[in-house]
């Protein structure tokens, strides 16, 4: 019986279809069957991404050679960018940071973000990943590093509660509870609706941060690892409906090009963003606004679109998800990269702004910028919230020391450093220490040639450390030096002559004598200066200083003066014209015994 009727069936279905064939033939209307629609246009998407702001919401000003003035940045124009974006594609746009909104300028610092909150505020950013310098400040006021009974989160707490927006990190824990800290206001997820769509959000700490921030501010708490953090933060968005999973970490790549977003050889598959992709499940991300590396990506990594800038309030970049209109799911081969926007008031014929290429030219011919089509109109509201800040920073950043800078001094991570040199040896004789230590990331921004100014100096050295004096013998000695020169870290280091492997995967301390060619004596005390980072066990350093006893550590936090304003001074009273001194501390080597070959 059951046969007979499928065949019936058959034939049924066999005679309306050549019935419809036949209607068709001699043109009769086809009748739209009942539910049918007609096709709806895709869902749009855009993500709109910054990274590392670290303080920056006044534009970076030069002038030409010719007397143009040139900027770059800052927050008033990139709302002109932003209006550009949201005119473009109504009630359709995700603003995310990949973290490390504040430390770096002295606006952010004097306020402890709370200028950086209300700019983002005002610009209506959706979420910000929680950066390792987001714990910088430390307990609410001038101290950075907590003491006891201090609170080590204050500073923190209070951008968060001054946020109208969530800042995410889903692997943060009290390292006693095992539970996410309540003071986060949240479990490190949001779920949102954008343009009919379920959208969810969550946030990724880097779990180096008690490397890169001061130890001491985050010792209470436990950083989970990436790819399984992520993978249980997406599955549980989708679980709650979430039709679109966004990851805004503060991990980031590394990319030599960016002209191709499908092609990634130029990126380095060893940084945290590539190594998470490279283990998760397929399907798990949409995209990933990412941060902390300030390098450039905008690849699709693994079918996800990811995109991070050098930050510093210069750069955005934006991501375009088309979705299919009914099934909401992500049409692959529609999605866009914009990677690197510059944000330019005026650019030139390449539509470049940047002061540092353009500052060299005997002219150049700048236009007003625009972008999707539009003028790019700073916002006037913007720049009218910043303007009393803007009066105490111009002061205090114009500020002459009296000390001239012959030629500029500029960074090496890669070797001896002129600027680098110069502190550290200002450092080691301010202390009267038999070796001084700095790290290079301690390091942001070259030294002009010219009279040189306290905002200079606040660029190359932003963070509110202390000085601190660490008395070790010989053999303890040797261990610090062994954590500093570790695979790719180059520290600035007065006091002693080393060689190192030139190769930088592998530990690359070989020989260590005196600045005078004296040999390092195991058993005799030596009294090292370097920043409290250091001293604390930041970059590196925790195993090396961790089995000191206290009593040799020496935090500086008695001190009046922190590092910076502790070097200014000293560099005023002696007045002496800061130039680089001769090289030859460094000696690099090539050992193939211990380097592996090109491709091995």
């Amino acid at each position: 019986m059951k046969s007979r009727c499928l065949i019936i069936q058959t034939l049924l279905a066999t005679v309306s279809f050549c019935l419809a064939c036949r209607t068709a033939s001699v043109g009769v209307p086809v009748p739209t069957p009942p539910g049918a629609e007609a096709a709806a246009d895709p869902v749009r998407l855009t993500i709109v991404g910054t990274n590392d702001f670290h303080g920056h919401v006044f534009p970076n000003r030069a002038a030409l050679r010719d007397g143009t003035p040139v900027e770059m940045g800052g927050s008033a124009l990139f709302a002109g960018y932003l209006a550009n974006v949201r005119a473009e594609n109504p009630g359709g746009v995700i603003l995310l940071d990949g973290g490390d909104l504040f430390q770096g300028t002295i606006a952010s610092n004097v306020t402890e973000g709370a200028v950086v909150v209300d700019v983002y505020n005002y610009l209506r950013y959706t979420a910000a990943a929680i950066g390792n310098h987001e714990f910088d400040y430390g307990p609410v006021g001038p101290v950075s590093v907590a003491e006891p009974g201090m609170d080590p989160f204050g500073a923190l707490k209070a951008r968060i509660q001054q946020a109208k927006f969530p800042f995410l990190a889903v692997n943060i824990y009290d390292a006693a509870s095992g539970e996410h800290p309540a003071w986060l206001g949240n479990d490190g997820t949001l779920l949102i609706e954008v343009n009919g769509v379920k959208v969810g959000i969550f946030g990724l700490a880097t779990p180096m941060t008690p490397r890169t921030t001061n130890p001491v501010n985050v010792a209470s708490l436990r950083f989970g690892s990436l790819v399984p953090e992520a993978i249980s933060a997406a599955a549980a968005l989708r679980g709650l409906g979430a039709e679109v999973v966004i990851a805004v970490m503060h991990a980031g790549g590394r990319c030599a090009a960016y002209d191709n977003p499908r092609d990634v050889s130029s990126c380095n598959p060893n940084e945290e963003l590539f190594e998470m992709l490279e283990e998760i499940p397929p399907g798990t991300l949409d995209a990933i606004v990412a941060g902390h590396t300030h390098q450039v990506v905008g690849h699709f990594i693994k079918g996800v679109p990811a995109i991070e800038t050098p930050g510093l309030g210069a750069f955005f970049s934006t991501i375009d998800l088309w979705l299919d209109p009914r099934q909401h799911s992500v049409i692959a081969d529609r999605t866009q990269i914009r990677a690197m926007i510059p944000i330019c008031a005026r650019v030139d014929e390449q539509g470049s702004c940047d002061p540092r290429k353009l500052r060299d030219a005997p002219s150049a011919r700048l236009t007003q910028a625009t972008f999707l089509h539009r003028p790019v109109v700073p916002d006037a509201k913007v720049t009218e919230m910043l303007e009393p800040a803007e009066a105490k920073v111009r002061a205090e950043q114009e500020r002459k020391l009296g000390v001239k800078v012959p030629h500029e001094l500029v960074r090496n991570r890669e070797g001896e450093s002129a600027l680098g040199e110069v502190l550290v040896d200002a450092l080691r004789e301010m202390e009267r220490a038999d070796v001084a230590l700095i790290n290079p990331g301690g390091l942001r921004a070259d030294l002009p040639a010219g009279e040189l100014t306290y905002g200079e100096v606040y660029d190359v050295l932003p963070f509110e450390n202390t000085v601190a004096n660490v008395t070790v013998t010989g053999e303890e000695l040797m261990r610090l030096l062994q954590a500093a020169y570790q695979p790719r870290r180059i520290y600035q280091v007065s006091g002693l002559q080393l060689t190192l492997l030139r190769c930088p995967d592998v530990v690359r301390l070989q020989t260590v004598k005196l600045s005078e060619g004296a040999r390092i004596r195991a058993e005799q005390r030596y009294r090292v200066a370097m920043p409290d980072f250091l001293a604390s066990g930041g970059d590196g350093m925790a195993p090396a200083v961790g089995s000191l006893p206290p009593g040799r550590i020496d935090l500086g936090t008695n001190r009046e003066m922190g590092l910076r304003d502790s070097l200014v001074a000293f560099i005023q009273k002696h007045r002496r014209e800061l130039v680089a001194p001769k090289p030859g501390r460094l000696t690099f080597v090539d050992d193939p015994r211990q380097c592996p070959s090109p491709g091995s």
